[in-house]
């Protein structure tokens, strides 16, 4: 079994595009993991624009074209569902084919997504828009597996940051994206379609060149590289856990049932997956009604603005801070961390009245909370998986997670008509009780 995996003619060798390192080489799969990192931020940059853009674009879209409020949140809601179903079919491909086709083929979809818009742009028509926006939901799904990917090869000392990292470098498309809108309004009345429709040009060159970062430098594949490692026990990859049994080039299933029954026999395993699903849903519930809720308090546009920016600067420009945390303390203090701080944000948030100042330090105390329970949950979770299960169950997270989130966000304005935005907060921290009952049992700790 470990000629398979180092002779330069094997099967194995055509699964990661390169021979192996004869024998165990911790220098070359460092030196790997390295490349891979920067190459996943690169595509995360690059294609993170697309996904930036497409945010408020296509709701205005949408709503332009339909001439109903109603239908134009439908867009954020398509590319949510679009993300919850094709996460595991991508995690699929990237276990059968590697992360280099498995993140390449997501990009492709949401580039063909963003020429949908455009084509039901043209026409004058909401129903190809809609459509569009659920494969652009693509982009999110490999988006959220590209952190995965950077925790392939990487060792229990930098498993976290590696994965820190290319969440952090989310953040420039977080920012430059949405200021396309402007650039894009002469674009579209040049080619005779809505304003609106002209960041969806952008998009489409965006999520190219991600497809293309991945395409020809995604090499050799870290998911192939640390399958072929496991399975030759050359101890190449620290943590990860051998797969003799891994077909050199498995089939492309999407093994759902699986993935739940190996979670469930696994406790960390299983407090990584409801640690990363219910933050995602406490997160998307309490943002969405905080804007709101500032601007019926008499806080004006800029402060609303203001506010939002603050939140995604806690998502992602302090990941590198907590994945490094996340290494050094381990990866249940960072969770626990996490919880504490949406505690934190609940209570301040729920008691903040008419106060600006409370309502905007507490979006920022989200959006960190969020960074804690992403990174944390998420390298727990991987490490804590077989390799021959791990990918599918990746998918499965960021499915519940889009799934949660989207369910979130659709409660939150109901549970504030009903129970103020008070009462929101409350319901949110008690999503924490679940993630801190399991952190806490001996047996996840163990």
């Amino acid at each position: 079994m470990s000629g398979t995996a180092h002779t330069s003619d094997g099967p194995a060798d055509r699964t990661f595009d390169g021979p192996l390192p004869s024998g165990p080489d911790p220098t070359t799969v460092a030196t790997a993991q390295r490349r891979t990192v920067r190459v996943l931020m690169s595509a995360q940059v690059v294609a993170g624009i697309g996904i930036g853009s497409t945010l408020s674009a296509g709701a205005l879209l949408i709503g332009r074209l339909s001439g109903s409020e109603a239908l134009a949140g439908l867009s954020t809601t398509s590319a949510t569902l679009g993300a919850a179903l094709l996460g595991i079919p991508l995690a699929a491909l990237s276990r059968s084919r590697g992360r280099r086709v498995g993140l390449g083929t997501g990009w492709l979809i949401a580039a063909v997504g963003a020429v949908i818009v455009l084509l039901g742009a043209r026409l004058g028509r909401p129903e190809p828009v809609l459509l569009g926006t659920l494969l652009l939901g693509a982009g999110t799904a490999t988006n959220l597996q590209s952190r995965y990917a950077a925790a392939d090869l990487a060792d229990d000392g930098n498993r976290a940051r590696s994965l820190s990292l290319v969440v952090w470098s989310t953040t420039v498309g977080s920012v430059i994206g949405p200021n396309l809108t402007g650039p894009g309004e002469p674009v579209a009345r040049a080619l005779g379609l809505p304003e609106e429709a002209g960041t969806f040009l952008f998009s489409t060159v965006a999520f190219l060149g991600g497809w293309a970062l991945n395409h020809f430098l995604l090499r050799p594949d870290p998911l192939h590289l640390a399958a072929a490692l496991a399975r030759a026990g050359t101890g190449g990859t620290p943590g990860a856990a051998p797969a003799p049994d891994t077909p050199a080039a498995p089939r492309f299933t999407a093994r759902f049932a699986e993935a739940l029954r190996v979670v469930r026999a696994v406790p960390a395993a299983r407090l990584g997956l409801v640690t990363v699903v219910l933050g995602h849903a406490v997160m998307v519930s309490v943002m969405t009604m905080t804007p709101i809720h500032l601007a019926h308090h008499g806080a004006d546009l800029s402060v609303v603005g203001f506010s939002v920016s603050l939140h995604i600067a806690g998502m992602y420009a302090l990941s590198p801070l907590v994945g490094r945390l996340a290494d050094c303390l381990g990866r249940i203090p960072v969770i626990l961390l996490g919880q504490a701080l949406y505690l934190l944000t609940a209570a301040v948030a729920g008691l903040a009245g008419t106060s600006h100042v409370a309502a905007v330090g507490a979006l920022f105390t989200l959006g960190l909370g969020w960074s804690f329970v992403t990174i944390g949950g998420s390298t727990l979770l991987t490490e804590s998986l077989p390799a021959a299960q791990r990918s599918e169950i990746q998918g499965l997270a960021d499915t519940l997670m889009n799934l949660a989130g989207a369910a979130g966000g659709a409660a939150a304005g109901g549970l504030v008509a009903l129970l103020g935005y008070g009462g929101l907060n409350g319901v949110a921290a008690l999503l924490t009780l679940p993630v801190l009952a399991l952190a806490l049992a001996p047996r996840t700790r163990a």
